[in-house]
């Protein structure tokens, strides 16, 4: 959520802003700012109300103990009126601040300088790639005709079981993924990463410190008879570990990282783009998370984004790093770059990862803070990345490095598998 006071000190260059990131309400910064002017004013008058009724409060007791009973008395009475004002006041107080928060909530962060302008994910930018393309033998399948000749996983059995979109792992294909995971968090832990296992449901408050409330209320799983929310990603309950903490300085950066399944209702999704593993209800994904100082944020991003980038090469997939445009970027995020790996066998380059610096927008929704040198409170930044989300990493090993013989196995994963090949 972004500061009130920024907006005020800021708010041609807010909206500039705003609108690189295709956000057109910007009309809403003014309301805003408004609103808390009259937020303000009626504050500065409640605060006077409050000072008055002390020093009438004082001085009726004064009158008490010297015996102007009578007098005690009337003044008494026209505290009532007193009273009545700090009740309306604080009354008017009370509901401005609960309408500048529903618009607030409204308004989506800041991108960083460095964002590109766009509206799509057409104007993303390709900063670098790497890895080598496969040559893949004669007959070349995907990795959902692939996994049918193996067993590796089961689409139809899923979709009796719950439905399209939670695909039944078997064999192999489940004792890959069981890979993936162990070897995702070993290089996490062995990068300095303290590993938890956390809760696969969250409650309003941890959905909307991170900001998938109200935002993303719809594309999340809803319980309703316990008011709890399937989680999108691990980053909603590890980043709520810090909910309402102040940190010390000397204690930054926390580094985080959890394997979860990940929920996502992805309404409206449809066609080839779905099909197999490239888009999924339900998927596993090892989460890397960082709570870091203001002024060492970018420089936690590179660090995390050499951390990915480090798992695609052991992989040995061809992938390429994206830093998405403004009209592209997520609704918390300041600046994200998105790793893909090339599916060869669909001819198509699938997103694996997105790394994000959410700057102080989380932070100030969680109330997470550090007290500075100066024994100043100040908001921490907060950044995430997929390191890495399985499913098309898992179509991509399938299609690239299949052969005549079967599917060969990265080096990196044969001590986690206990075999070379599929076959």
């Amino acid at each position: 959520m972004l500061l009130i006071k920024e907006l005020r000190d800021n708010r041609e260059s807010v909206k500039e802003r705003l609108w690189k990131r295709a956000f057109r309400n910007t009309e809403l910064i003014d309301e805003i700012i408004d609103l808390d002017e009259k937020r303000r004013s009626i504050k500065a008058e409640l605060d006077d109300l409050l000072n008055k009724t002390k020093t009438r409060s004082k001085e009726i007791g004064n009158l008490y103990k010297g015996g102007q009973r009578e007098e005690a008395e009337q003044m008494k009475a026209e505290m009532a009126s007193l009273k009545e004002q700090v009740r309306l006041r604080e009354d008017e107080h009370r509901k401005l601040e609960v309408k500048i928060e529903e618009i607030l909530v409204r308004i989506p962060n800041l991108p960083h300088e460095s964002v590109p302008a766009g509206s799509s994910d057409a104007d993303n930018v390709v900063v670098k790639e790497g890895g080598t393309m496969p040559s893949l033998p004669e007959g070349a399948q995907t990795h959902w005709e692939l996994a049918a000749k193996y067993d590796l996983i089961r689409f139809e059995a899923g979709t009796k079981i719950t439905g399209s979109g939670f695909p039944v792992f078997s064999g192999m294909g489940a004792r890959l993924q069981r890979a993936l995971v162990n070897f995702f968090l070993d290089r996490a832990t062995r990068a300095g990463y303290h590993e938890f296992s956390p809760p696969l449901l969250v409650n309003k408050d941890s959905a909307f410190a991170t900001g998938q409330l109200p935002d993303k209320d719809g594309q999340m799983y809803y319980i309703n008879e316990d008011d709890l929310y399937l989680i999108p990603t691990a980053e909603v309950p590890l980043t709520n570990l810090f909910r309402d903490k102040l940190l010390k300085e000397e204690d930054l950066p926390q580094k985080l990282v959890g394997y979860t399944p990940c929920f996502r209702r992805e309404a409206g999704s449809y066609g080839k783009d779905v099909r197999g593993l490239n888009r999924l209800h339900q998927f596993d994904k090892v989460e890397i998370v960082q709570i870091a100082h203001p002024e060492k944020s970018y420089e936690i991003l590179d660090q995390m984004i050499d951390h990915v980038e480090s798992l695609l090469l052991e992989l040995e997939l061809p992938y390429r790093l994206l830093r998405l445009c403004g009209g592209d970027l997520g609704f918390t995020s300041a600046l994200t770059f998105d790793f893909e790996v090339y599916s060869a066998a669909q001819q198509k380059w699938l997103e694996v990862s997105s790394v994000s610096n959410f700057e102080s927008f989380q932070a100030n929704r969680l109330k997470l803070r550090f007290k500075d040198k100066d024994g100043k409170n100040r908001l921490l930044h907060t950044l995430n990345g997929s390191a890495l989300a399985f499913p098309r990493i898992i179509a991509a090993l399938l299609e690239n490095k299949q052969t005549k013989d079967g599917i060969e196995m990265p080096a990196v994963l044969r001590p986690y598998l206990g075999f070379d090949k599929i076959a």
